[in-house]
């Protein structure tokens, strides 16, 4: 039987964690929505264990373990879900709901704590290629995960969903490249940096705002296949899920031009939509659903980068 209490701590995750997919969230029906809402506060839980945050800010209470020996936990935690134990903690009660009542392959689940295990172990990221494998792990098979909840079962379509992913986090990456420093982590191509004079010492300096900018721009431009192969995906949604969807795309996508249209400022304050923004990207978003009932989705590009089966 459902936990009410699950679904309140739910909301409070998503409100608070991620503003520009709360409002998309509204748009779901209410057993998917719910799935939804639990999914988000396991994978915010497992983010902000690893990185000893709460909600993704600074927690009061500062763990006295490594960051070796949370990710373990979680791993643990996550194997016990799995296995049907009595979860405890509200992010795992939650995600253990949702992984039983949407068969949510346990490979995703994991697939998805190797992108913090990638953090821990301080991976370098040399080619974009490598870049785009942190992406899958940390969002890519998020999507995997919520086009299940949504009824996706075909190869092709969850394709999409994990396309929508990687550009959602390559959008984030160029936002927060500045944030990402001072935690000391970059998930920037090493050969982008060289290529426009940075390195991995001196990239996130004020005087190199400038040539930092074009490398925002560069993933920015490199996350615009990502989006249009997730328009094309969302054919194999239900209308609902489908018009969620399209909106967080929309909000997302409109980030990424803020980080453009700032330049070498873009990092001077959090790039964000408002909710004039938001309210009309949700009403585009109803077309572009409505149209995705009508049109022929064509073949994913060969070029994009391609998700493990």
């Amino acid at each position: 039987m459902n936990n009410p209490s699950l679904l309140d701590h739910a909301v409070e995750t998503m409100e608070v964690g991620s503003k520009s997919f709360a409002t998309a969230s509204k748009l779901f029906d209410t057993k998917t929505r719910r799935s939804v809402l639990m999914l988000y506060s396991w994978c915010r839980h497992c983010d902000d264990v690893i990185d000893d945050q709460q909600l993704g800010f600074a927690s009061d209470i500062v763990s006295l373990q490594t960051p070796e020996q949370r990710l373990a936990q979680l791993e643990v935690k996550t194997r016990q879900a799995y296995a049907g134990s009595q979860m405890h903690e509200p992010a795992f009660a939650a995600f253990q709901e949702v992984a039983m009542a949407h068969d949510i392959l346990p490979a995703y689940a994991f697939d998805h704590l190797e992108g913090f295990a990638m953090d821990v172990r301080e991976v370098r990221y040399e080619t974009f290629d490598d870049t785009l494998r942190y992406c899958y792990h940390v969002a890519g098979v998020v999507g995997l995960m919520m086009a299940q909840i949504m009824g996706v079962r075909d190869a092709a379509t969850l394709d999409r969903a994990c396309d929508l992913g990687l550009a959602f986090q390559l959008t984030n990456i160029a936002r927060d490249i500045v944030d990402d420093a001072q935690v000391g982590r970059c998930y920037l191509p090493e050969q982008w940096l060289q290529q426009v004079g940075l390195n991995g010492i001196n990239y996130a300096a004020p005087e190199n705002r400038q040539a930092l900018s074009r490398v925002a721009r560069r993933l920015v431009k490199e996350a615009e296949p990502y989006y249009h192969s997730a328009t094309a995906g969302l054919a194999g949604l239900p209308l609902r899920s489908a018009w969620a969807i399209a909106t967080a795309k929309g909000v997302y996508r409109k980030i990424g031009d803020k980080v453009n249209q700032a330049g070498k400022k873009a990092w001077d304050r959090r790039q964000s939509t408002s909710k004039p923004e938001k309210l009309a990207l949700l009403v585009s978003a109803s077309g572009q659903a409505v149209m995705s009932r009508m049109m022929t989705s064509p073949p994913r590009p060969a070029h994009l980068w391609q998700r493990p089966h």
